[in-house]
């Protein structure tokens, strides 16, 4: 269980959107929390990428090594 404390204006603007799709304030909070969480995993497993300092290659040189230019 998690208790969240929200800004007064976060927290009607929540209770709105609930009441008029039908759906609970937990479901927006779940929500919100998975996509941040997937968003921020997809951050820095790219960043963990960089970090490792291989060798990079332009999109044009994928595109050309693949057959795909245009």
């Amino acid at each position: 269980m998690l208790a969240v404390r929200l800004d007064p204006k976060i927290e009607e603007e929540l209770s709105r959107l609930a009441r008029e799709t039908g759906r609970s304030k937990s479901y927006y909070v779940k929500q919100a929390i998975e996509n941040f969480l997937e968003e921020r995993k997809d951050y820095l497993l790219a960043l963990a990428v960089l970090e490792r300092e291989e060798p990079r290659r332009s999109l044009a040189e994928v595109r050309k090594e693949l057959g795909l230019e245009r």
